[in-house]
Parts: structure tokens; C-alpha cells; sequence
């Protein structure tokens, strides 16, 4: 079976290459070398029932290894993240958990790595197998019944049954000794609560060990009568026994020693083997001392060696609009307004070209048409905050109709024109949002819907009774990830209701792609699989007919015309109308196009030291001559050169920094790109956004409509079969990961990140593509990623599909696995250590961290208040943030390329950036360093180290100056001055106000 599900993925592929052709570099041929790894970064083993051999789960590969230890054996290849093995009693196979089809399953493979089987199968995950005594079975925890919970599989039939069924999540099952009984963890809130439960053959359940802590993997000792589990709690992993009969239990590891969250095996009565620190490790029952089994485990990296994507930037000529973000089609079909360059358009069939109805600088975005026609709701940042607006298209008259306290997006017009829904940040709750409705008659607002995760556009029903948004729906409470589902909110404030017009599939991106009602109320549009969809439904959102598929090319903001017989959409990068009578599309033209700002003329910086972003010394006394946008010449200085010249003789000139992770969004508003300059930050690096956002954004700041830095993007996370955040793209394989990859090429994105939940053969193909058109690919993922030339990672932990990480364990600790693939690889990896710790490190230490104008300018003394709470909670817990800073040193000291990014607006832009600077200076990196990765580092990850990343003879003349001397005090780059953003000179009074 598995050989017939390979061949037809080789010819699903094969004929996909026919279909979708890539437009081909000049090949070259890649590096591979050898590393080896001696420790694991949570390694988990398990021991044969003949004691003579050791299955390691290192990396996502099952390694053999003999008792003793030495060099450890492959026994499954790279690509399908095994891990958590067992044995069958009898010796002659081993279980384990594989990601290799895209959901975890339950998979077996013969102990000479021959007779690979899938065990489970379906959408659900299923993990943590355990083979029973007689070899008959195998329990596991999945989360098939909407929770996670204990199932067994009966190896003969194939037969699952469900042996535990509380609401809260129960998992890591263990066959005690005898087969009678099974231990598992439970999250019981309720009974008698949270801990480690016995489950007898009649199904009845005892609480064998209340605990408070995480648990992880009990273990039943070889008598029957004893638990050997992980526990965790904040500063600790711990390897723990309890009787399960009276009082009394001890702590089997060492006080700091960190103990991986996988089970332990049985040597004897008294000896077992476990992981922690990175090692195998032998310990004792009533001893202390361990003994180490060693190990040596090789893999093949590959390192491509590909021509990256040519970039223009010293294009004068007038180029295509791509970043048409949020159009929609007018109720008479004959108008589509949407946000561009900053400002609000309108296209009319039958014109050359859009018009402009805003005009400033300002950002309007999201525009929504009333069912009459004549008016447009929108939301604008004019007053500071993103508030709503609503423009009387007859008059062109203006309006406030709501000022927000809390971030506004997405209004939504009620059938009879009266009413606004939309969301507003709620403030109680993190990342999440209330769906309100607001009466423009009175103005008064009604919260209807809470605590809603990045919900789409809500839709409204033609009587105005329901309300239809998108959001994601999670399997279970244990993790987070789930499918798309539309929730249908009723206005009356009575229960709302989940529908799915295919089970187990992933609605579009939640933003602008559905659900959206028509107006006669008998169809749903919806995007899925990047295809545009209909489904008919009767007044109560009830399907009544299977749904209808209206595209064959990628479709994304899909509107309904008022006659309901036609959708506008976005077909990659053009505008079409379907029509619903027969099925043709048509393209709607528009002569819509932008240039850069290119500024003329020369300018001449008086440099008294320049940090070139190569040298850990100074460039002294130097004029830094710029032409248009470009570094004409670096000399000696002299007097009386023509052209504007800046006096920057006390000064320090750099490059401009590099912020190299961030998720950029237009609820941010216009100040944001001025935020960025005023920090010092000409460039970001966008690895996870709404495309067509992102493209509005660079466009504006590149044409100078906005100020902002440069910007280098990518579209949503390529995921798999589940998502979490909004901008997640589900991809499960075949045509539909063709039409993403297609719309990374048409629309010029910079990088490609794959999420988490993508499996590695699907992110194999993806790094092929892009490696082919010159684009870098990024992800959470470090191994076999780094195996098939994948160019960097992000975070030096953060999410993981498995519920711990492989390159970071519970106490915050890296060990030689990670250090090795990252230096070795060549890959790039941005830390985010403020992330991790670092920022509320520093502002827990430093009084002095909130004390420069750039704070004063873009934020407020009551954020600060609560930034200074936040690191004071922060501080009273136990702190492993110093572990991390370890690991950073290690992974330089090795070699590794690392860049300096921070995963906001999660935090604040700017000022944490600065915090991931100066906290790699206080974990031991020395300032020159930390500003070579923000530079020169960051510009040839990105792949534009011939235009940026350092100054020099014909780079680009993005520079910052800065007062003091920043390589020896990595604080003295708050100290802006001035920044020049492609030869344009931009000083305080000019970043701290609007221009246009």
C-alpha cells in the first residue's frame, strides 16, 4: 500500500511539472557535507525487549543503536518527522508517530527498517503509540472524537476503539506490566482533577497521581506498583517516580538537570535509560550518578547554490499596481473600489483609469459599498486611531461615524443601509477581537460576538438576522490548530452555529475570502483550496445542494454584484468577474500603474566614522557622496563640495538596519513606516502576510505616497492540512500547492515561508520551486529542511507541530544537534531572543530602556506602564531566558549566520527591535557582530547584498546616522539623528509627523 501511495505521488508531481512549468535559472550544482550529531535536542529512545538495542527518535529520524553505544544506523528516512518509538514485545517491529502523509498517524516499520505500514489514516491526529503485552494492540491519544483521547488500534482488523471519553484532553497512554491496565495523562478540571489515571480492561478509571504540573509519558515499573514520568513546571523538568499504592514518591534527576519529556525504558528491576541534557542517559533506582551512552548519528546537508531574483531598484519607469488591496464591486456591478498607494480608488468599466477619492496621507483601507450604492464605509487612521468612515459618494462628503479606542477593522454595511458591523480589539483579551454592531442613526454600538481569533469579514443575511464570518475551528484544547469553519452569529444574540461545506477541509484565508452571503440570500461564496466556490443555502444558512466550483485559476477577495448573478475576484494578479449563468470569466482591465521615488541631485554626508558593516573598526573623516539614490564615492573629506552637504562630523554613519521578522498589517496604520525610519530600520522582512497588503505597502512606501523602509515580503504561511493564524494557507499537496507557488512567482514575493504544519515532502517541492525562480524559503523547521537546502529559520524555538520543539527544550536549552545543522547548513536563523525573554529582561534591569525620543514620538506613557507590568510578571517566575542567551553565543562561536528580528507587532516595532540588539550584546556577542547580522548578514539573507547591507561604492544610500559609538555601546543606535532611505534625507521633524 505505502509503495502505490509513493508512485502515485512521484506521478502527481510528474505530470503537475507538465501542467505548471517552471521558468528555469542556470542550474548549479549544489553543496552537501556531512554532520554529526553527538547530543539531541529532545531526544527520545526506546529500549528492545532483548535489552540489546536502542531505537533513538533524533531529528525526525529513527536511528539504531546498540545498548552499549556508538555509531547509530538510519532506519527510516528523513522526510517523515518520526518520532516517540516503541517496540512490539516480540522485537520484530517498532511503532511510532509520522507526519509523513500531513496528520500525525500511527505507523510500524520491521526492526531492519523494511515493511514501512500506516496504521491510522483519516484528518485527525493520532500520537504517543504504546504496544500492548501481547503484541496485539497499540493505544495512542488522538484527537478523532474532538478532543484528545485514548484509543487502541487492534493490529489484525485494523478495529479502533475509544477507550476514554472526558472533555478535557487525555493522552501519552502506557500498558502497565500486567496488559490489564493503562496510565495515561489527563487535563481533568473537573472530579477529581488534573494527573496520571489508570484505566482498567472494563474501561473504569482511578486516579492514580494528582498533579498540578505538565506530565508527560508515564511508564509503569516492571513490578506493577510504581510510575516513572516528566514533569514540568516553570525552572524545572524533572524525572519522577510515584507508588501507586500509599504515600511516597521521589525525584530521580539531578535539581537543573533538563529531562526530555519522552518515556523512560527498563534495563532491569532497577536501571533504566532516559534522555535529558542532550544525552542517553543510564540511571539507577536510590542512586544519583549516571552513566552516558554514546552516540554518533550522520546526516547529508545540502546547500543550493541558485542565482537569486533580480531586483530593479533604480527602476524610473512606470510599473503595473499589484497591491490592489480589498476590491469590491459596486451593487450595479459597475464600480470596484479598493485601497491602493495608500489611498481609496475607484475603477469605473469603460475608463482608462482609477480615480483617487482620498488624497492625503493617511492610510484608508477596507472600503465596503452601501446597498444603495452611494456610500462607502471604510476605516481611516486621520485621527490617530484606525476609526470608521463612512464617504457620501453624491456630496463626496466625509465622516467620522465611530472613533475607536482599540484597533477597527472590516465594517460590513446591513442589508437596509442603517447599520455597521465590524470588529474592535478586545483589550481583556490578547489577539482577539469583539464583533459589534454600530447604529448610525443613534451611534450607539452593540458588542455582539467575543474573544473571536483573527475572524474574516463578517457577511450579513438579506433580512439581517445572521451574520456569517469566518474563523478557525481547533480539533482540540491540547493545540491550537484546526480548520477554517464558517460561525453563523445570530443578531438576536441566540447560539451561534459552526458550518463547514466540507468536512475536515480549510476555508480561505480569514480576511476577505468568505463567507459572503448574496444578496438574494440563496448562495455562500466562499475560497477554498484557492479555488472560488458557491453553495446554496436556505434562510437559516442551511446547505441544500453540494457546492459549486466557479475558478480554475487561484481566486482571492471574492464580492458579490447586487443581482447576485456575478463575483468579482482577484485571479493572482488581475481582476475578473465570474458570472454565475454559465461560468465565464472576464478580465477587467486597468491602466493602473506606479513608479519609485527616485530623488536627483547629490548629496554629501561628512562622515566623522563610518561602520561599513564589515569592519569591526571605524571609517574616519570621510565624505560620503551620494548620486540619485546611490553611493557615488567614499573620501578623504574635503570642503567645499558641491551639492547638499550634512555636517555628520561628530557623528557615526551605518547602514541601514535590517529588521528581518515581522508581520506588518494595514490595521498598524501610516505612523508605522515613520516609526521604522525613526528607529533606524531602512528594511523589513515580512516572512508571513496577506500579499496584497503587503504589495499596497511597499508600493506606497517605495513611490513615497507613505514613508517607510523597504520592504521584503512573502504571502500567507504555507501550512498544511490545519491552520491557526488568519494569514495560514492550507495546502494539502497536488494543483492547489501549484496555484500558491504560481502566485509567489506572479507577484514577486521575496522569500517563501512554510509553517509548521506543512509536511516535509510538500516543503521539499516548495524550496525546488523557488530555488528555481531565485526566491529563499524559510521556516520553524530546521531538520531535513537544512537536508534539501532550505535557507534559514525562524525563532530559536517557538511553534512546533509535535508539542515541544526540536531546537529548544522546556528549560530554554540548544544542544549540539541544533548547533551543528545551523552552522554547518549554511543556513540563516533569526532568534527573535526578544521574543523569548530578552526585551522584558532588559526592561526589568535597564531604567534608562524607554528613554529616547523615538518612544516619546510613537508610543504612549500608558503602554509603557504596561510593558513594565508585563516584565515585572515575567521576572517573578522562574527565568531560563539566560539558557537561551547560551545558546546564541554557542551558535555564533560555531559559525552560524544569524539575523536580528523580533516577530512584531507580538511586540512592540522598533523598540523591540533594539531590545533583540542589545540583548545579544548582554548575552556575550560583542556589538560588532550583533551589527554585522543587522546589516551586511541581513541584506545577503534577503538576497540584496549587492545593493545593500553595507556602505560602499555603488550600494544603494540607505544609511543612518547615529551620536556616540555604537560598536562599543550597542545603546548608542537609539541615538538617531538622521536616516536616508534611497538617497532621501529624512531628519526628526521630518519622521515625526505625516508628509505628503
Amino acid at each position: 500500500m505505502q509503495k502505490q501511495i509513493l508512485r502515485l505521488t512521484i506521478l502527481a508531481f510528474f505530470f503537475l511539472a507538465i501542467l505548471f512549468p517552471n521558468k528555469k535559472t542556470t542550474a548549479q550544482t549544489p553543496k552537501t557535507f556531512p554532520a554529526t550529531f553527538t547530543e539531541g535536542t529532545n531526544l527520545a529512545v526506546a529500549l528492545s525487549p532483548d535489552k540489546q538495542t536502542l531505537v533513538l527518535d533524533l531529528q525526525g529520524t529513527l536511528w539504531l543503536l546498540p545498548v552499549k553505544g556508538s555509531e547509530a544506523r538510519a532506519l527510516t528516512d528523513a522526510l517523515g518527522d518520526c518520532r516517540q518509538p516503541v517496540w512490539s514485545p516480540d522485537g520484530q517491529r517498532i511503532a511510532f508517530q509520522s507526519y509523513r502523509d500531513g496528520n500525525f498517524h500511527i505507523w510500524s516499520i520491521g526492526k531492519n527498517g523494511d515493511d514501512l505500514r500506516q496504521l491510522t489514516f483519516g484528518i485527525y491526529h493520532d500520537r504517543e503509540p504504546d504496544w500492548s503485552l501481547d503484541g496485539q494492540r497499540i493505544a495512542f491519544s488522538s484527537d478523532r472524537s474532538g478532543n484528545y483521547d485514548i484509543w487502541e488500534i487492534e493490529l489484525a482488523t485494523g478495529k479502533l476503539t475509544q477507550r476514554t471519553t472526558d472533555p478535557a484532553s487525555d493522552y501519552f497512554p502506557a500498558y502497565a506490566p500486567d496488559g490489564a491496565k493503562l496510565a495515561f495523562v489527563s487535563e481533568r478540571k473537573t472530579g477529581k482533577g488534573a494527573g496520571i489515571y489508570g484505566l482498567d480492561a472494563a474501561n473504569k478509571e482511578q486516579l492514580l497521581t494528582a498533579r498540578k504540573e505538565k506530565l508527560f509519558s508515564p511508564i509503569w515499573h516492571p513490578d506493577g506498583q510504581r510510575l516513572i514520568f516528566n514533569s514540568q513546571s516553570p525552572g524545572q523538568s524533572r524525572l519522577e517516580s510515584v507508588k501507586i499504592e500509599g504515600e511516597g514518591g521521589e525525584i530521580l534527576s539531578a535539581i537543573d538537570e533538563d529531562v526530555f519529556p519522552f518515556k523512560v525504558s527498563w534495563l532491569s528491576t532497577q536501571e533504566y535509560i532516559y534522555t535529558s541534557d542532550g544525552q542517553i542517559k543510564r540511571g539507577k533506582l536510590g542512586e544519583k550518578s549516571v552513566s552516558i551512552i554514546p552516540f554518533q548519528a550522520t546526516v547529508t546537508l545540502k546547500r543550493d547554490n541558485y542565482p537569486t531574483k533580480i531586483r530593479d531598484f533604480d527602476a524610473k519607469t512606470k510599473r503595473p499596481v499589484q497591491g490592489i488591496r480589498s476590491p469590491v464591486v459596486s451593487p450595479d456591478g459597475r464600480q470596484i473600489a479598493f485601497t491602493a498607494l495608500g489611498d481609496l480608488w475607484i475603477y469605473t468599466k469603460g475608463q482608462s483609469k482609477p480615480k483617487a477619492v482620498t488624497n492625503d496621507a493617511f492610510l484608508e483601507v477596507d472600503p465596503v459599498w452601501s446597498p444603495d450604492g452611494e456610500r462607502l464605509a471604510y476605516t481611516s487612521d486621520r485621527n490617530g486611531t484606525m476609526d470608521l468612515w463612512v464617504m457620501d459618494l453624491v456630496n463626496k462628503k466625509e465622516s467620522c461615524v465611530f472613533r475607536a479606542t482599540e484597533t477597527l477593522m472590516y465594517p460590513s454595511w446591513s442589508p437596509d443601509g442603517k447599520q455597521l458591523a465590524f470588529y474592535e480589539a478586545d483589550p481583556k483579551a490578547n489577539n482577539r477581537s469583539r464583533l459589534s454592531i454600530l447604529d448610525l442613526a443613534s451611534s450607539q454600538v452593540m458588542p455582539l460576538y467575543g474573544a473571536l481569533f483573527f475572524a474574516s469579514q463578517p457577511s450579513w443575511s438579506p433580512d439581517g438576522k445572521l451574520l456569517y464570518v469566518s474563523v478557525v475551528d481547533s480539533y482540540s484544547d491540547r493545540f491550537r490548530e484546526g480548520v477554517n469553519k464558517m460561525l453563523i452569529v445570530p443578531v438576536d444574540k441566540s447560539p451561534s452555529r459552526f458550518a463547514s461545506p466540507v468536512a475536515g477541509r480549510t476555508l480561505g484565508t480569514r480576511g476577505k475570502n468568505g463567507p459572503l452571503v448574496s444578496p438574494d440570500g440563496t448562495k455562500i461564496a466562499y475560497v477554498l483550496d484557492n479555488l472560488l466556490w458557491t453553495i446554496k443555502i436556505d434562510p437559516g444558512g442551511n446547505f441544500l445542494a453540494p457546492p459549486r466550483c466557479l475558478t480554475t485559476e487561484l481566486a482571492e477577495s471574492p464580492s458579490w454584484t447586487g443581482d447576485s448573478k456575478s463575483l468579482v475576484y482577484l485571479a493572482t494578479d488581475v481582476l475578473k468577474q465570474v458570472f454565475l449563468t454559465d461560468g465565464h470569466a472576464e478580465t477587467i482591465d486597468m491602466n493602473f500603474t506606479w513608479k519609485i521615488k527616485q530623488p536627483t541631485g547629490q548629496l554629501v554626508i561628512h562622515a566623522g566614522k563610518i561602520f561599513d558593516g564589515r569592519s569591526d573598526t571605524y571609517l574616519e573623516n570621510q565624505d560620503i557622496i551620494v548620486e540619485g539614490n546611490r553611493i557615488k564615492q567614499i573620501v578623504p573629506h574635503q570642503d567645499g563640495r558641491s551639492g547638499r552637504v550634512i555636517d555628520a562630523s561628530k557623528q557615526v554613519v551605518l547602514p541601514g538596519l535590517f529588521e528581518m521578522h515581522t508581520h506588518q498589517n494595514a490595521q498598524l496604520g501610516e505612523p508605522v513606516g515613520r516609526l521604522w525610519l525613526s528607529y533606524g530600520v531602512t528594511s523589513i522582512r515580512e516572512p508571513g502576510t496577506d500579499p496584497y497588503d503587503a504589495l499596497e505597502r511597499k508600493e506606497a512606501w517605495a513611490s513615497g505616497a507613505r514613508l517607510g523602509p523597504r520592504t521584503f515580503f512573502t504571502g500567507g504561511h504555507m501550512e498544511g492540512p490545519r491552520v491557526y493564524y488568519n494569514r495560514n494557507t492550507s495546502n494539502v499537496g497536488g494543483a492547489q500547492l501549484e496555484l500558491e507557488l504560481n502566485r509567489a512567482d506572479k507577484l514577486g514575493y521575496d522569500m517563501i515561508k512554510t509553517y509548521v504544519g506543512l509536511p516535509d515532502v510538500l516543503q521539499k517541492r516548495v524550496t525546488e520551486f523557488a530555488h528555481v525562480h531565485g526566491i529563499p524559503v524559510s521556516s520553524h523547521e530546521i531538520y531535513p529542511a537544512a537536508g534539501y537546502g532550505v535557507d534559514a529559520v525562524e525563532h530559536i524555538g517557538a511553534t512546533s507541530r509535535r508539542g515541544y520543539s526540536p531546537k529548544l527544550t522546556a528549560l530554554d536549552r540548544t544542544y549540539q544537534d541544533v548547533i551543528q545543522l545551523v552552522a554547518k547548513s549554511g543556513m540563516y536563523m533569526t532568534p527573535t531572543v526578544s521574543l523569548h525573554g530578552g526585551m522584558f529582561s532588559l526592561i526589568a534591569t535597564d531604567s534608562s530602556f524607554f528613554n529616547h525620543w523615538q518612544f516619546k514620538t510613537f508610543y504612549s506613557e500608558k503602554y509603557k506602564g504596561e510593558l513594565k507590568a508585563t516584565a515585572a510578571r515575567r521576572s517573578a517566575g522562574a527565568n531560563t531566558y539566560a539558557n537561551i542567551e547560551k545558546s546564541l553565543v554557542a551558535l555564533m562561536q560555531a559559525g552560524a549566520r544569524l539575523t536580528p528580528g523580533t516577530d512584531s507587532p507580538i511586540t512592540p516595532p522598533g523598540l523591540s527591535y533594539h531590545a533583540e540588539l542589545q540583548s545579544w550584546v548582554a548575552a556575550g556577542l560583542s556589538p560588532f557582530e550583533t551589527l554585522r547580522s543587522a546589516t551586511s548578514w541581513a541584506a545577503e539573507e534577503v538576497g540584496v547584498g549587492k545593493d545593500l547591507g553595507t556602505v560602499e561604492v555603488g550600494k544603494l544610500a540607505d544609511l543612518v546616522i547615529v551620536e556616540g559609538d555604537p560598536l562599543r555601546h550597542i545603546q548608542d543606535m537609539l541615538n538617531v539623528k538622521m536616516v536616508i532611505r534611497n538617497g532621501e534625507l529624512l531628519d526628526k521633524e521630518n519622521l515625526a509627523k505625516p508628509n505628503r
